[in-house]
């Protein structure tokens, strides 16, 4: 973010995953430890022989009953969607990397070619991934909804590829479907599937709410190293980029997923602009950002509040502020409509170590509890809790769409989302108490805010 000539960002290594597959960022702990949701996402058994050099494992057995469940999907879906009759993926090939005598997979010379990856091939219809060093390190960080993401993904590129989308399209028309794009009708198709699971209508895979949860978190972990510029030959997306593509198709289906071009798709992802912002990974100090980012929330909120009729007085930050109940390191006070921000606080140092935006988000949503509170409302329950966080969604939107001045840097927006997956103090209220859901849903509200605007926070 730029504190007038500042930048919040996060800097990030990358591993791509292979020609058309995922982004793996091996950027750190992005989201700690294991997922809180029930390790297994399998029910019933699956048949592994669909599964080619499998080795009848628990990662085949995963990746067999993802499969078995995707194509079923699009048998049921694909041609009432898209008017014609979906045919099923040729191959998929479990191949044990670790293994020098294990034979390659399509499109590759080797085996080795395969280590940490997993991708669609088009020359021969057939999806291949590394079962010894990429699949187990999935399930460690992010449980078997990891897995099965990547396989509805790769499938997904199955999808447009027989939708027409392929390499020819992109070679006839690359101003609209840069890499970028058919990314993002991956993780959206990949998305649409996730939501039939959901519904309870695959016959191998359940998922929960924890799991939805921990399916953003491997996306997360999925995005481009800060700086990429979106029209970057191999860019897949930031983290919202690709979240925000997964939440369309989870909520909207796979129609609107094959609609995506360059020009129809807002895309967030940015290189950076200045040397200075790139040197210092786009963060600022956390007493830094807090001094220049105030003013500037104050400066949106004044505006919004005003517009709608209210009433705006710029909060007053105090270190040690009598709030009620437990908001986090960051309160909004009712009584005397002031900000506790105490830029000493253990935790508040902690959770700036995400990244400056994170710190940044956490303020924004509780000025705009203020907000609430100066257009004649209650900053207490679950309907305050949720349109705070929504307020700061619009409060980032904002920021991205400025050309100069205060506005984001690359990886602000991964921070934002980082900070949604770790915890639940953006949505707590000014009694402390978290509006009901899950991580799934606090990026949703966010994303809604930052897409939308403030229309869609539900303030009449």
């Amino acid at each position: 973010m730029t504190a007038v000539d500042g930048v919040l960002r996060r800097t990030a290594t990358a591993l791509l995953i292979g020609g058309v597959g995922l982004g793996l960022a091996g950027c750190g702990p992005l989201v700690t430890g294991k997922p809180q949701a029930a390790p297994s996402v399998a029910v019933g058994e699956a048949d592994v022989s669909i599964v080619r050099g499998t080795d009848g494992g628990r990662i085949d057995q995963i990746a067999a009953a993802t499969v078995i469940d995707v194509q079923d999907y699009w048998r049921q879906t694909f041609e009432s969607a898209f008017g014609k009759p979906w045919h099923d993926v040729r191959g998929f090939y479990s191949v044990d990397t670790a293994d020098p005598t294990a034979k390659p997979a399509p499109c590759t010379e080797d085996a080795s070619d395969v280590e940490g990856n997993a991708f669609y091939c088009p020359a021969a219809d057939s999806i291949a991934y590394d079962r010894a060093a990429l699949f187990p390190v999935l399930v460690e960080k992010f449980g078997e909804a990891g897995v099965v993401v990547v396989l509805a993904h790769e499938i997904g590129h199955a999808v447009h590829n027989r939708l027409g989308i392929d390499s020819n399209a992109q070679r006839r028309a690359p101003q609209l479907y840069p890499t970028i794009v058919v990314e993002a009708m991956a993780d959206c198709y990949a998305g649409s599937f996730l939501r039939w699971v959901a519904d309870g209508k695959a016959a191998h895979l359940r998922v929960n709410t924890g799991q939805l949860d921990a399916a953003l978190g491997s996306l997360v972990n999925f995005r481009d190293p800060v700086g990429t510029s979106a029209g970057d030959r191999g860019a897949h997306g930031n983290a919202f980029d690709r979240v925000s593509s997964f939440q369309d198709g989870f909520q909207r289906g796979p129609k609107l997923c094959s609609q995506f071009t360059a020009e129809t798709r807002q895309f967030t992802l940015r290189e950076f602009t200045n040397q200075e912002d790139a040197d210092r990974g786009g963060n600022l100090p956390l007493p830094k950002l807090v001094e220049d980012i105030s003013g500037d929330l104050d400066s949106f909120f004044a505006t919004l509040v005003r517009a709608r009729g209210g009433s705006w007085t710029d909060p007053q930050l105090r270190p040690d502020p009598d709030c009620s109940g437990d908001q986090g390191p960051v309160a909004f006070c009712p009584r005397d409509r002031s900000v506790g921000v105490d830029v000493g606080s253990r935790e508040l140092n902690r959770l700036h170590q995400i990244g400056d935006y994170a710190t940044g988000t956490l303020l924004a949503t509780r000025y705009g509890l203020a907000a609430l509170v100066a257009l004649g409302k209650s900053a207490e329950g679950e309907q305050a809790a949720r349109a705070g966080l929504c307020l700061a969604g619009a409060y980032t939107g904002d920021l991205l769409g400025r050309r100069s001045g205060f506005g984001l840097s690359p990886g602000d927006l991964d921070e934002a989302v980082v900070l949604l997956l770790r915890y639940d103090y953006p949505v707590r209220d000014a009694d402390g108490n978290p509006a009901a859901g899950s991580a799934f849903d606090r990026v949703g509200l966010f994303r809604g805010g930052t897409l939308d605007g403030a229309d869609a926070c539900e303030l009449s």
